[in-house]
């Protein structure tokens, strides 16, 4: 596999779509990120998974999945061999991130808690 595979098995998911962040190609539904082609140079592709999946596809595949290094490798995100990969593990890759930004596009974004929101401005003391 390489990186125009990965391009055209992402695109193929309902309301997927491709866009650009910080220069790099990255696949959205629902106008959020499930994976990106930033790595595509090293030979990678990027799954935006949670913590649990991720250790579950490095369990299976540690030949073919590891964390992206630092951060983001905690919060999930994963690099997947490309020159590795087959098709049926590539699309199935792609569709657990797929599945997963969808759910969790679903979710209702949460209010900033009363700790996060600033304080409001007193009004002026009127002598």
């Amino acid at each position: 596999m390489n990186g125009s595979d990965f391009r055209r098995i992402a695109l193929s998911f309902e309301g997927a779509e491709e866009g650009s962040h910080m220069g790099a190609a990255d696949f959205r539904v629902g106008g959020r990120i499930f994976a990106t082609l930033a790595s595509v140079s090293e030979g990678y592709g990027n799954l935006m998974l949670t913590p649990e999946h991720q250790s579950a596809f490095i369990a299976e595949r540690p030949d073919l999945f590891l964390p992206i290094h630092g951060g983001w490798g905690k919060m999930g995100a994963t690099h997947i061999c490309l020159s590795e990969a087959d098709e049926d593990t590539l699309t199935g890759a792609l569709h657990t991130c797929w599945k997963l930004r969808l759910e969790k596009n679903r979710k209702p974004r949460r209010k900033a808690s009363a700790a996060t929101r600033p304080a409001p401005s007193k009004p002026a003391r009127r002598r």
